[in-house]
């Protein structure tokens, strides 16, 4: 006879935010992976959005689109598609406004998941400028932000309580094991 299988919790949308080259990518897929979750990359799917220039789309309206915020709006479908299929879901994203702040706790609520948002921080600037200037790309095509792309970025500061995570001086596998402690959830 067959066991019933344990209640599964409801389902978690995890968005994980900052700016570029604190470790977002590194940290989220690896406790994602961790869980057996979706891992959702809005690099990814703006890089992906952009090759359609190829094939002879508009490049200049593509290019507006995607720097507006047509990544997002994939992004968001997907998860609700995949939160309402029962699955946790991580996405990793610059989240930079409060509007995409918004946007994602919208698709928690429709979907009833748990939310989480995290941000993660480099509180050195030394280093966090050393990571954008020597990481490598690991999105064929994908142009990476200067130091001063970063630095001069439109960033709101949160306005709701969130997870904050410093990575300056710690190994990503600290980092990694910070927030799956925090945020205590199964697969």
């Amino acid at each position: 006879m067959r066991q019933p299988e344990p209640p599964r919790s409801r389902p978690a949308l995890v968005v994980i935010g900052g700016l570029p080259a604190t470790g977002k990518s590194t940290v989220g897929r690896a406790v994602a992976r961790r869980l057996g979750a979706s891992y959702l990359r809005i690099d990814t799917i703006e890089q992906s959005l952009s090759v359609f220039s190829a094939y002879g789309a508009d490049t200049d309206a593509l290019c507006h689109a995607v720097t507006h915020g047509l990544g997002y709006d994939v992004a968001y479908a997907l998860a609700e598609d995949l939160l309402t299929q029962g699955l946790h879901v991580f996405a990793e994203c610059v989240n930079p406004l409060k509007v995409t702040r918004d946007a994602w706790a919208a698709v928690a609520r429709r979907t009833a998941a748990q939310f989480h948002e995290v941000e993660l921080i480099c509180s050195d600037p030394a280093e966090h400028a050393h990571r954008a200037t020597t990481r490598t790309v690991d999105i064929p095509g994908l142009p990476l932000p200067t130091w001063q792309d970063i630095t001069e970025r439109d960033y709101a500061p949160w306005d709701r309580p969130h997870l904050t995570l410093d990575t300056a001086g710690k190994p990503p596998d600290h980092t990694i094991t910070e927030l799956s402690n925090a945020l205590a959830l199964t697969p």
